[in-house]
């Protein structure tokens, strides 16, 4: 049987979207169906996701459901797999808490995913610990953390690239240290294997710092894991519809994996291609081509049969888009037809799951059950790791009880 552990999830802040799929969730369906591993457990991540949304809850609470449906209508199987509630398991917090000890201010603020995921969502600017609005026009510049001028000395400045602060003042401490928060994750399974995004590989290199540096003080008691990206280079990180490099809910740029064909195809004809393809004789660009990189994502070589015969491959189709002569509403229109055959079994199965919400929930509490049990079986190794299992240490006490008798005596 393989050792292989594999750990992945994601944050219910809404529903799950293409951009997902292909980068993970597919890969997640064809993993639980080859079975080479020894467990393998998918979370929805609702205490991270409170980071940054401390002020909605009931956004969070809303969309647990809607990651689960989607989990389900893309075929992972609760029977093969365990799915389960981040913040059902509380030794992940605790587990958290003894790895900040192990972390610098400096080095989170040096990881790139923290410090896009910062600005991305404001908090480099806008001071929501003081009440401040969050949103176009009337966000505040923060001022900068003094830990900042302190940790200089360890090649974090703090800033952006454009020499503005990063840290704003509004940051909270929650948000800035969730790469610790996902250590905990990864680790608190011992996960070998964490199937993710290109944007995720600074968070599993600080995972594997974080066990390397408790393993050099504590002993040899976590696992370093890996990570494992997509295989297809235009899945590892699908641009919005928009053209933007991140497909992003707040973006507005977005293809959900539940909405109807007729959604799908709107979107799909607003896409963004190349600006300078303006008639259709005009030779086209490929690179930055929002369209071309879905089909380099989605296309495959039975789709010309069946929704564009003229075309053999679909590097004939981009042959002929480049020397001129091809329009992109006619592209558009076989990548829709793509998109809706990919996702349509996704959304009847998503109905049928819809029926019984009860059951959903029920699944979620049975493997969260699961997982706790080896998160607690962990945090049992790392307590004696880390000598703080005293109640636990029959020798300790013997040991102690005969070194105040002696005294007494």
């Amino acid at each position: 049987m393989s050792s292989k552990v594999i750990l992945t999830g994601d944050r219910p802040t809404g529903r799950l979207h293409i951009g997902h799929y292909v980068g993970s969730l597919r890969g997640r369906v064809e993993i639980q169906n080859a079975m080479d591993y020894k467990d393998m457990f998918v979370f929805i991540a609702d205490a991270q996701a409170l980071t940054d949304n401390f002020d909605n809850p009931e956004k969070v609470r809303q969309n647990i459901i809607e990651v689960a449906l989607d989990y389900l209508s893309v075929g992972l199987d609760p029977n093969k797999i365990t799915i389960f509630v981040q913040s059902m398991i509380p030794e992940l917090t605790e587990l958290a808490f003894y790895y900040m000890n192990l972390v610098t201010v400096a080095r989170l603020q040096r990881n790139p995913t923290v410090k896009s995921e910062i600005q991305m969502r404001g908090f480099s600017k806008a001071d929501r610990a003081e009440g401040k609005e969050q949103g176009t026009g009337s966000m505040k510049q923060g001022v900068v953390n003094p830990v900042q001028k302190q940790d200089a000395s360890e090649g974090s400045s703090g800033h952006g690239e454009d020499n503005q602060p990063v840290f704003g003042s509004g940051l909270p401490v929650g948000f800035f240290t969730y790469p610790i928060s996902q250590a905990a994750d990864i680790t608190a399974f011992k996960a070998t294997t964490v199937p993710a995004g290109e944007d995720q590989k600074p968070m599993i290199e600080q995972t594997v710092e974080i066990v390397r540096k408790f393993n050099s003080i504590y002993g040899q008691t976590l696992v370093e894991p890996d990570i494992l990206l997509p295989s297809n280079s235009a899945c590892l990180r699908l641009p919005g519809t928009d053209g933007k490099a991140k497909m992003s809910k707040s973006l507005g740029n977005c293809i959900y994996l539940s909405e109807s064909a007729e959604e799908v195809n709107k979107k799909v004809m607003g896409m963004y291609t190349d600006p300078l393809h303006i008639s259709i004789n005009d030779p086209g660009h490929i690179e930055g081509n929002t369209v071309f990189t879905y089909l380099d994502a989605f296309c495959r070589q039975e789709h010309f049969g069946l929704y564009l015969p003229e075309y053999a491959s679909l590097d004939e189709l981009k042959a002929h888009y480049q020397r001129g002569g091809l329009g992109d509403v006619k592209i558009k229109k076989f990548l829709g037809k793509i998109l809706n055959q990919e996702l349509e079994p996704i959304r009847e199965r998503r109905k049928e799951f819809e029926k019984d919400i009860p059951e959903v929930y029920n699944m979620l509490q049975k493997g969260s059950r699961k997982a706790r049990e080896v998160a607690a079986s962990t945090m049992d190794d790392v307590r004696r790791a880390m000598k703080i299992n005293y109640f636990e240490d029959k020798q300790l006490i013997a040991e102690q009880a005969e070194r105040f008798k002696q005294q007494k005596h």
